[in-house]
């Protein structure tokens, strides 16, 4: 007697269950093509054609594939500050790059297209500073 009362509330149960899933699936309609409408602020507009403006005046402005040479490698601010001004002593007009990545400081001197360019100049710079790699980076276009 009570497998069958059981037995008739799982059959109810399923019964159930299948009548809401076929009002549910009758609910639903086929997507409608319809219209989109898109709204944003007319500054944007100005922004990206200034933008285009500006890539067609310098065209080289966007960073490039290339390469650099790490003159330091080290965890004391101190020494990296000084290996920065040491380089910039001797050679003002080349940038340097001092970068800190827990717990090293990396001083980067240069933007070399070629590796070629970055070996000849750091046979230079083995006279002043011991330790020296050519990193291959992105690196800023020449002024």
């Amino acid at each position: 007697m009570t497998l069958l009362l059981v037995f008739l509330t799982m059959k109810m149960r399923f019964l159930l269950a299948l009548v809401f899933t076929l009002f549910a699936f009758t609910g639903l309609k086929a997507q409608e093509r319809g219209k989109v409408e898109i709204i944003k602020d007319a500054r944007i507009d100005t922004l990206i054609a200034r933008r285009q403006s500006l890539q067609a005046k310098n065209p080289g402005a966007a960073s490039l594939n290339g390469f650099r040479i790490q003159i330091y490698n080290g965890n004391l601010r101190s020494a990296a500050y000084a290996a920065q001004a040491k380089f910039q002593e001797q050679y003002a007009n080349i940038r340097t790059y001092l970068t800190y990545n827990e717990p090293d400081f990396k001083v980067k001197v240069g933007d070399f297209r070629t590796k070629l360019e970055a070996e000849k100049f750091r046979q230079q710079l083995q006279s002043m500073f011991s330790g020296l790699f050519i990193i291959a980076e992105k690196i800023n276009p020449p002024r």
